[in-house]
């Protein structure tokens, strides 16, 4: 492994916590960050075996959080790790934006702030008509600039349905600076296709799938592991699946497995949201609705579709975590 990639395991990509609403310094059009909560629930992923944390990633809103609250959000957390005795816990920071050059000062901010690691969202606004030469060329400078490794964010559907063809990676893949990607999508032909390539293998670029629904799959392919929502709510039962899959505990896993995807299908269905209100009704931090607008309400008729939720699918990962 590279000095500098980032170990094969299971990540959070963790959302970002506001003052709750029953808070003095709560206001609806701008709340402000709980970083004790931040911190809180961070430690809580490191004590269940975790290997590291995705902050201002999408389901952090990263698209709704200033500059200025960034590092703030990212030290504390840092600092927090440090003084409970989880230094190698792993900070990745997310940036979303489509200039280079706003970029490179995220990442340098990110850098002073702590974090080892970034994801670094496809610029996106352009989509429809970007070349991948352009892709290349965009996260060529980007790296070459970057204090911190980076690892290529590739999520379709947020980034308006953007390819990154299989052939750019390869290209990119070769950059010392980049050390990996989330493919936060479903096409496990690319995944494999990603992982087994000769020359990304000699690269040393790891492949992370963003979603825990095919975990199982994408490390019987030569995946490095997830950067998974799910696991902010159930990080010991993510993790042991990791482990029976790296393991090649098949049956076991598998069972696990489904247990698994059908929970990330109820959540998934409901996006940032949906974590936001499992990580509070399930874990217990944070508010049910405690995104910043335009994301508000928690989920679509909340009380009646957590019902749902929590009755057959929730019910069981609940007692799987706690059996663990």
């Amino acid at each position: 492994m590279a000095v500098n990639s980032l170990p094969s395991g299971v990540y959070v990509p963790a959302p970002t916590f506001f003052a709750k609403k029953s808070s003095p310094q709560y206001n609806s059009f701008n709340p402000p960050l709980d970083l004790d909560t931040q911190l809180a629930h961070t430690l809580f992923l490191a004590k269940a075996g975790i290997s590291g944390v995705v902050l201002l990633g999408s389901t952090g809103e990263a698209v709704h959080i200033s500059r200025a609250e960034r590092s703030q959000l990212l030290s504390h957390v840092r600092k927090g790790l440090d003084a409970a005795g989880y230094a190698d816990f792993r900070v990745v920071a997310g940036t979303a934006t489509n200039s280079a050059v706003e970029t490179v000062e995220l990442l340098e901010d990110a850098k002073n702030s702590g974090a080892d690691t970034a994801l670094v969202l496809s610029p996106s606004y352009f989509a429809g008509c970007v070349q991948q030469q352009g892709l290349v060329d965009w996260y060529t400078h980007v790296a070459d600039r970057s204090p911190i490794p980076i690892m290529i964010y590739y999520y379709p559907g947020v980034s308006n349905n953007i390819t990154i063809s299989p052939s750019t990676f390869a290209t990119l893949a070769v950059h010392p600076n980049i050390v990996g990607t989330k493919l936060s999508h479903g096409n496990i032909s690319h995944h494999t296709i990603l992982a087994q390539s000769p020359a990304i293998l000699n690269a040393d670029f790891k492949v992370f799938t963003g979603l825990g629904q095919q975990l199982l799959p994408v490390l019987s392919v030569g995946g490095a592991g997830a950067i998974d929502g799910l696991a902010a709510i159930f990080p010991k039962s993510v993790v042991k699946l990791y482990a029976l899959s790296v393991a090649h505990k098949y049956a076991e896993a598998a069972k696990l497995q489904y247990a698994v995807s059908c929970a990330e299908e109820m959540i998934v269905e409901q996006g940032t949201i949906g974590v936001k209100e499992a990580v509070a009704r399930v874990a217990g931090f944070g508010d049910s609705d405690g995104c910043r607008l335009p994301l508000s309400g928690g989920m679509r008729d909340s009380d009646k579709t957590w019902s749902a939720v929590y009755r057959d699918p929730f019910q069981k990962m609940v007692e799987i975590e706690s059996s663990l």
